[in-house]
């Protein structure tokens, strides 16, 4: 599963957008599209930890960083990749 299925997934299944997960597009903004609150971005932050398997720093928790689904897949593939290095 891609990095944006398994995000789109999330928002849905555990984040509860109302958005169904097949018209959620990469680049509608969390907040203002898919209607994700203060806890939901908390919310996503854990569940993108143990999705992928990587830490999200308080640096790296930022509106940018959490404004669409493709800037969360940047983050992810970043850190994703950051980790492999290390």
């Amino acid at each position: 599963m891609s990095a944006s299925d398994t995000i789109k997934k999330i928002l849905v299944s555990d984040i509860y957008v109302e958005v169904p997960v097949e018209q959620i597009g990469e680049q509608d903004s969390l907040r203002d599209v898919l209607g994700v609150d203060s806890l939901g971005f908390v919310e996503l932050r854990v569940q993108l930890e143990e999705a992928f398997d990587i830490a999200i720093s308080d640096d790296d928790f930022t509106p940018e960083h959490f404004a669409t689904v493709a800037s969360l897949i940047s983050l992810v593939e970043s850190l994703k990749a950051a980790a492999a290095t290390a």
